[in-house]
């Protein structure tokens, strides 16, 4: 740790400490509580090294220079980054719709002002537990937060921390920024649950990997809408936008973008000619093997975005029930498949998995698809405040076996149930699969391999379950089961 302040300068660091005193103490109001981080200490704040930024740019515009309009541009994108970051800390919400709730508040934002801000927020909710670890009491400020990340994760050095004309102490910061001896959960920047299941299924080298790809930005995917255009048509049309996006090998309607870009704000998007959609998610998709003029359920159909898929499969021919317990986000489904064209869905709101409108279809669906309340483990690329949240793991997986074995009842003979999640723990996964099939002998596994070959699809890794991982398939962590129902009684009697 670096020494502490030098009182000799006329008096600078002791007025620095009051006022680092003085906001320590306003941590409350613009903090969270910490990171599952139990050995923090107190650390000194000795003074950063004065401004001693030269003005080398001869160009000016009425006597400001050039250097000069950047740095304040730099400063000005510092102190949103930090704004921001003070609410995504609050826990009031997820982090990207209070994200995106700061960018509605201050719509004066350019497009690289809000690129800077999502860089830090995610970037330190990534790192938070590392950070949280190696501030000690000063852990809960987003000042200190946000500058401690962009000093180790994004290499600041002391001409930008200049720049910025920051009043916390850079020689600390940089002693902290470039500390290696931390404890492997915190190191990992993974809480404790977390932690410890990974750590159980997978060698460290493996986890290490693991971690290094869900701490990295995540792709923009997309998928092209069959009732309306393929993907080389609507690959074309965004190129002519000037947006260049790739196809992707492992699904037959999904190209990618490497880089954020406002395809919202185009003409296809308004013509319904694509849904921004995860390639694993569409994989999922693709396995409940949807055709026209089948019934089919997506029992926690959320914001939809697998129905909609469901329903282009089927070409708009046939029906899929879009189950769930939030009415809200059903609502919100309705003008995505009116954007979409699609008019094959009946949307509704459910009490529970035993609502009166689930138990009227038992026995009568071609296939059903859960899509089951998970820790959501496998998003973290995209979602990476969700390490923090509180989870009842016993509870969650109570959860998750009654609705399969609700939905499981809704199959006739013959039908099939897709059990999937966004997780990556073997928990809410084959654990919940295995635990199915030992009570319901009527259903069987069916490897998925096959399917996927069917449509010419190859994984690695993938054969009786669909596992999928940012470091080996460049996706969100997925896995989906399939079970299919048979005749139990007739196998009996020719036995």
């Amino acid at each position: 740790m670096a020494k502490p302040p030098n009182k000799s300068r006329t008096g600078q660091s002791a007025d620095k400490t009051r006022r680092r005193d003085k906001a320590k103490s306003k941590s409350s109001a613009n903090s969270q509580p910490q990171a599952d981080n139990k050995s923090a200490a107190d650390r000194p704040a000795p003074h950063k090294p004065a401004n001693t930024n030269a003005n080398t740019n001869n160009g000016t515009d009425n006597g400001v220079s050039r250097n000069q309009r950047e740095q304040r541009i730099l400063r000005s994108r510092f102190r949103q980054a930090v704004s921001a970051l003070a609410q995504a800390l609050e826990r009031t919400g997820p982090a990207d719709r209070k994200l995106e709730a700061y960018f509605r508040q201050h719509k004066q934002m350019g497009s690289k002002d809000r690129a800077f801000v999502a860089d830090v927020v995610y970037g330190v909710l990534r790192h938070l537990r590392s950070l949280q670890f190696l501030l000690g009491d000063y852990g809960n400020q987003a000042e200190w937060l946000a500058l401690l990340y962009l000093m180790r994760y994004a290499q600041w050095g002391s001409q930008t921390f200049a720049d910025i004309d920051c009043d916390l102490p850079f020689e600390d910061l940089t002693e902290l920024a470039k500390e290696q001896n931390l404890p492997e959960a915190v190191a990992l920047d993974l809480p404790d649950w977390l932690y410890e299941r990974l750590s159980a299924s997978m060698t460290a080298e493996e986890l290490k990997i693991l971690v290094e790809a869900l701490n990295a930005n995540a792709p923009l995917d997309i998928r092209a809408n069959r009732l309306k255009c393929d993907r080389e048509t609507l690959r074309v049309r965004l190129a002519v936008d000037g947006f260049e996006l790739i196809h992707v090998d492992s699904a037959p309607d999904a190209l990618r973008k490497f880089s954020r870009a406002p395809l919202f704000n185009t003409e296809a998007f308004r013509d319904g000619w694509f849904e921004v959609q995860d390639v694993g998610s569409q994989l999922v998709s693709i396995l409940v093997d949807a055709k026209p003029k089948q019934r089919i359920v997506d029992f926690c159909a959320g914001a939809g975005g697998k129905t909609l898929h469901l329903a282009a499969m089927m070409q708009n021919k046939g029906t899929v029930y879009a189950f769930d317990v939030a009415a809200k986000r059903l609502a919100n489904l309705k003008q995505r498949l009116a954007r979409a064209g699609v008019d094959n869905v009946r949307v509704q709101d459910i009490r529970d998995e035993n609502d009166v409108h689930i138990k009227r279809q038992r026995n009568t669906l071609d296939a059903v698809l859960v899509d089951a309340p998970c820790s959501g483990s496998g998003t973290l690329r995209r979602n990476p405040d969700i390490k923090w949240r509180t989870l009842d793991m016993a509870s969650l997986r109570d959860t998750q076996l009654r609705i399969l074995k609700a939905a499981a009842q809704l199959v006739k003979t013959g039908g099939r149930v897709v059990y999937a999640t966004c997780s990556v723990l073997n928990d809410e996964n084959e654990e919940i699969v295995e635990t199915f099939l030992a009570e319901h002998p009527e259903f069987e596994l069916k490897p998925v391999a096959p399917i996927l070959a069917e449509k010419g699809i190859k994984l690695d890794g993938v054969e009786q379950y669909l596992r999928l991982w940012p470091h080996t398939h460049n996706t969100d962590g997925f896995f989906a089961a399939v079970l299919e129902r048979r005749n139990v009684v007739a196998e009996s009697a020719a036995e």
